[in-house]
């Protein structure tokens, strides 16, 4: 059973993430009833939240409501196009109501996304203030760690090159969603080889790497390309476990391992792979806290219940962090970029990007849930939600009946026609395309859910050494 001081983190992190997520769905509503009301159509009811009503009160004709399901809201709209399909009848004879002009149908369709990109300027400024938090990991386009026997290993890469081009695309760091990031157009290529040039010691040397796949569960998505490289990490100590030689030697969190018997550390698992290389051999170890540097003296052990020998630390996932301000306008154009750039590689035929490696709501809560829990946790939430809401902006406008680009669509064929178009035929378009949209929302989820750590993935492993005796301890002493 969990420690009722991690039951209060987990209640706290979790309406963190309902309440931010809840604010990016009904700003998005409220932007087309404002739009509505503006416009003189008739706003049946303004609902937060979905379920049965906990509290509903009228008020100038419109019923506002709060529901029990804590996942959004809506605002009912007779008189747009199907609406009520959607959003649930409530009695209205929709034939009493005065005909609605299709430019005004079409301003208050896209008042929802203007209210998310409105929402998403707000973030950006707040982060432009506050700062982005950026790991050095993201930051940097130097390799920190290539793993034995995989495709940048055969290809000749090492630890400490820097790499300028991808597949043809000039890179400025290691992590992204876009044509500057290094991973990002590893996974998007299509070749057989993936063309990467990069600068070691001094000289611009051109290499092919022939990439895998990342081997996935049955019911998992499929995966990606990849070839199997680290960016460059500082190694910075978050736990040193009791009894280790790592608290023998006075380690402590937020140290950082610089280099071991002479050698720079770049990445945390070069550090474990040369204690697994040199086992029981006395290592020296350039640790860095608070600006100062100093020589440890650390003799690896063996834990209890395993075979192999360790100094018993874990690593700091997030590593180095630095704070950015980027400007608004660099906030959303890279938004921007990240969505096209997921859009355009999604419908390429040889693209291993498909539909199924999207997120639905419960992909996208569990990721802010993941911000929530790193000490930038506001920060990084408030980062994300700028993508997010330019993300929920663009897609709402695709020309696709049920989302707000389909009233648009809808709209201007009224308007060209000069009459509405058939009431059947809006009802069944509205019908079909909810169905598929209700059905691809279940389909992401499904893996969203294959995502969850359900076997206990993520859980930090514990790691215990024997206690030493008097006569076992070492004649010399430790370093402090």
């Amino acid at each position: 059973m969990l420690p009722f001081s991690e039951i209060v983190r987990f209640v706290g992190t979790l309406f963190e993430v309902l309440l931010l997520f809840n604010v990016l769905i009904v700003v998005h509503e409220l932007g087309h009833f404002l739009a509505a009301r503006r416009r003189g159509l008739r706003a049946e009811r303004f609902q937060i939240w979905f379920g049965a009503p906990i509290w509903e009160k009228e008020i100038g004709g419109v019923v506002y409501a709060l529901g029990w399901i804590p996942a959004g809201g809506f605002v009912a709209l007779p008189q747009m196009a199907g609406s009520e399909l959607l959003e649930g009848k409530r009695g209205l004879d929709t034939g009493t109501l005065p005909p609605v002009k299709p430019w005004d149908k079409i301003l208050v369709a896209v008042a929802g996304p203007a209210a998310n990109l409105v929402l998403a300027v707000v973030f950006s400024l707040i982060v432009w203030v506050v700062g982005r938090p950026v790991s050095q990991g993201e930051a940097t386009t130097t390799i920190g760690y290539v793993f034995p026997n995989s495709p940048a290993a055969k290809a000749g890469l090492q630890p400490g090159d820097r790499i300028l081009l991808v597949d043809g695309h000039p890179v400025r760091r290691f992590q992204g969603m876009d044509n500057s990031a290094i991973t990002w157009n590893v996974v998007r290529s299509e070749g057989t080889e993936i063309p990467i040039l990069l600068e070691r010691e001094g000289k611009v040397l051109s290499v092919s790497v022939i990439p895998v796949r990342e081997e996935r569960g049955v019911l998992q998505r499929k995966g990606l390309r990849q070839i199997r490289i680290l960016p460059e990490e500082t190694p910075t100590i978050a736990r040193v476990f009791p009894q280790s030689p790592a608290a023998k030697a006075g380690l402590r969190p937020g140290d950082q391992i610089l280099s071991v018997d002479g050698h720079r550390l770049l990445s945390p698992i070069a550090l474990n792979d040369y204690i697994l290389r040199y086992p029981g051999k006395s290592l020296n170890l350039e640790v860095a806290r608070e600006g100062r540097s100093r020589s440890v003296e650390i003799v690896p052990e063996v834990p209890v219940a395993e075979s192999v020998p360790r100094i018993g630390l874990q690593w700091d996932l997030a590593g180095t962090m630095s704070i950015v301000h980027p400007n608004p306008l660099e906030q959303i154009l890279a938004s921007v970029r990240a969505m096209t750039s997921t859009v355009t590689a999604m419908l390429s035929p040889r693209s291993d990007i498909k539909p199924q490696h999207l997120s639905g709501p419960v992909g996208i809560m569990r990721l802010y849930y993941l911000l929530f829990q790193s000490p930038y946790g506001w920060r990084l939430a408030l980062w994300f939600s700028v993508l997010f809401n330019v993300n929920v902006a663009l897609l709402n406008l695709m020309p696709i009946p049920v989302l707000d680009g389909g009233h648009i669509l809808l709209s201007i064929a009224e308007w060209v026609r000069g009459r509405p178009l058939s009431l059947r035929l809006l009802e069944a378009l509205q019908m079909i395309f909810a169905t598929l949209l209700v059905g691809f929302i279940l389909y992401v989820t499904f893996f969203d859910v294959q995502d969850l750590p359900w076997k206990g993935d993520g859980k930090n492993p514990e790691m215990h050494f024997p206690a030493k005796t008097h006569s076992d301890a070492p004649a010399e002493p430790r370093s402090p």
